[in-house]
Parts: C-alpha cells; structure tokens; sequence
C-alpha cells in the first residue's frame, strides 16, 4: 500500500471564529501545563512543535472577533510562534495575572463575556474537562463566564480529514485480518492438540501488529471464557489461562497505522472452540448484536435524513434492546468511544450510562459501538467502527453476525 501522508494540525482561526459567534461565545481560551490538557496541545499544535521545551504555563484566546491573543513565559517564549497573533511574555506570577487580565479583555463585548474553556459542568463529560479548578477560578475572577468547549472540541480536535479516514480504513482492514489469524490459531493448535493459552495468542498478534505495520498503547485483549466476563481483562505473561475445547474465546484489538496523523481503528470479535455451541451464549450474543445493529441504524438513519444525533441517544437506543430482552444488569459499560490518535479520541462518545454525553456526531467523526454483557463465567462484546460523513455514516469493516466457530 502507498505512503498516506497526512498533514500536521493547523488551527484555522478565521473557523474557530466563526463558530464562536455562532455559538454566541466571546472567545476559547486555550490553556496548558505540563501537558495537561492534550485538547489544547491538539488544537494548537503545540505537542509537534520540536526544537523547545514547553514546561510553563501558557495561555491562547481566539477572541470572537480581532487577533488571538498569547500569553507565554519569557524563558518559553517561542511556545506559540507558529500561531497567529499578538504575543505578551510572562516571568513572575503577578505578571502571568496580570496578563492574563489583559488577555481577556479583549473579549468585553458585553458585562460579562462567556469564555468557553476545557471544562464540563459537574463533570458531566470528563473527557473534556481537562482544565483545573484552580485555574478556572483565576479566569472566573476576572469577571467571565466559564462556559464548556466541548463542542467546539468536537468540531476542531475530533473531525477527521480525508487523509486521516484513509488511515483509519487502512488500520481496520490489518486489525480484521490479524483477527482472523488469530481465531485460525487458536483452532489450528486445538486441532492438532498444542497446548496455547490467551497470552501465547496475544503474543503472536503483537508479532503480527509490528508485521503490518500497526501501532498501539496496549497488546490486545485475548479473553477465555470467564476471562471474557471482565470487560478490560489483558493477559499477561503470569496472568493468563490457557485455551481449551468447547470454550468463548473474545479478541479485542485496536491500533493506527505507525506514521504520525494516523487514527486509530478498534474491533472485538467472539469465537466458540466446539461444535455445539450452548445456548446462554447464543442467547447472549443474539442480544448484543441485535442491540449492536439498533445503534447502526440509528445513526445512519439520522445521517441520510441530516437530522442530528447525539452520543447519548445512541447509547440509549443501544442499551434498551439489552434491557428489553432481559440483560439490563449484566450491562458494565457505555455503548461506544470517540477514535482519534488516542484510541479514547477527544470527540462524542456513545454514552448515557457512565456520563451524559449530548454532544452531536459531526461528519467527519469516527467512533465505536461495542455492547457488551458480562458474567461471572463468560462475557460477550461486539465492536464495529462507524465514521460519520456528510449524508450518511458507514460501518469501516465486516459486522459478526454470529459466533465464530472454532472447530
């Protein structure tokens, strides 16, 4: 396969603008220390800039109208030189607040101007909320009004370029043939009586992993029957049972193509190592991925009819097959995440179950849809990736229609 190149982030002002007005916002204020906010390293670019250290405080508003605004320490003062605006250096902490009070004014086009920051009322959605308390009272105390960024995260940290969907296309279809190498080995080796167990498959995917030139921040999940009830089980070197006969065997996998600007692809599948396979567990899966399908539907439904959708509404829709065909409390999860180059993106997930998430899917934006139901002797999960586009959103993979079997 060619070479997918793919450009580094460039914030687009003049956009972020225009966004700010529509969402009557009077400027985002763009804040990181040490690397905790990755939104705003993401959104400024500031993680792939080389050549200086970035260890202090640094502060950059778009205001909704006129020049963003820097704010950096003077012993850092190239942190931001890449992006567009005015530049005021800082050395001691009265002078951070008291550029930081000039900084904002630039957004008093009203008593008190609404500022959104990364920051989610209540911790509704802790994914955004990537900016301190501390913090949030020094800018409240300059007479703003802290309001959450997260959908204005959603348009210019989680929407994928054209570029970036090929990678993540490119990443599915290593993940569903690595998949299938795995489900043929654990079959080739019961066949012919080789003792394995899940770490010795896991082991043989990450060889396969580097082979297709795939990337990851974990080895791949390998659960066997009861194994499979603990939704993040990861064996391990001493931590690992072996694979037997007439056993639900789980794989969940998930990696980018290792080049930057790639996205990530993330799937489970489920096999049973028999011939006859018992009915709780087909059942179980019957359920999943009937649920699975709601969620599919959904979307695309409200794709083609260009009628938004929110995350919660598709978990919601998700969990309600579930609950109806009588698995409610066997439910540990929410319904799906947002992809980006964390496997965990920065975007909507599909979630009113752990939190409320009411931020709309966008074009552009890529994520799963996992239902899964778990017991003390065995677990069930299926996990496909959609990515929305402009009139429709499209499965990027095969859907498992029925448990693999492994004879």
């Amino acid at each position: 396969m060619a070479d997918i190149a793919v450009p580094a982030s460039t914030l687009e002002v003049a956009a972020v603008q225009h966004a700010l007005s529509a969402e009557g916002l009077d400027g985002w204020l763009l804040y990181d220390f040490h690397g905790l906010n990755p939104i705003a390293l993401d959104v400024t670019g500031v993680g792939r800039q080389g050549g200086h250290l970035a260890t202090r405080r640094w502060y950059y508003l778009v205001p909704a109208q006129g020049e963003p605004r820097k704010l950096v320490h003077a012993i850092e003062s190239e942190t931001l030189a890449h992006l567009p605006g005015t530049t005021e250096r800082y050395a001691g902490r009265a002078a951070l607040e008291a550029g930081l009070k000039r900084m904002l004014e630039a957004t008093r086009t009203r008593s008190t101007p609404r500022v959104a920051m990364e920051y989610s009322p209540g911790c509704a959605i802790p994914y955004v909320s990537r900016v301190d308390a501390g913090t949030i009272e020094l800018v409240r105390q300059f007479g703003v009004d802290i309001v959450s960024s997260a959908d204005l995260v959603q348009r210019f940290a989680a929407v994928w370029r054209d570029a970036e969907i090929l990678t993540h296309n490119a990443a599915s279809l290593k993940l569903y043939r690595i998949k299938d190498r795995a489900f043929d080995a654990v079959a080739r080796r019961l066949r012919d009586g080789v003792a394995t167990s899940e770490y010795d498959i896991q082991q043989l995917m990450v060889d396969w992993f580097s082979e297709e030139g795939l990337s990851s921040d974990s080895p791949p999940i390998v659960a066997a029957q009861e194994n499979a009830g603990n939704p993040h089980y990861l064996p391990g070197e001493r931590a690992s049972r072996p694979i037997r006969r007439d056993e639900l065997v789980l794989l969940d996998l998930w990696g980018k193509l290792d080049r930057p600007g790639s996205v990530y692809a993330d799937i489970t599948w489920v096999g049973f190592t028999g011939r006859d396979i018992p009915e709780p567990l087909t059942r179980a899966f019957a359920a999943v991925a009937a649920a699975r399908d709601a969620g599919i539907a959904l979307v695309q439904a409200r794709s083609r009819a260009d009628k938004e959708v929110r995350g919660f509404e598709v978990d919601r829709a998700v969990s309600s097959v579930l609950r109806d065909m009588g698995y409610g409390e066997y439910i540990l999860h929410r319904t799906g995440h947002s992809l980006g180059e964390s496997v965990h993106g920065t975007g909507v997930n599909m979630d009113d179950y752990e939190t409320h998430d009411d931020r709309r899917l966008l074009p552009g934006t890529g994520f799963t849809i996992e239902p899964g139901v778990y017991f003390k002797d065995f677990g069930i999960r299926s996990e496909i990736n959609m990515v929305v586009g402009p009139h429709d959103a499209t499965v990027t993979g095969p859907i498992q229609a029925e448990l693999v079997n492994l004879v």
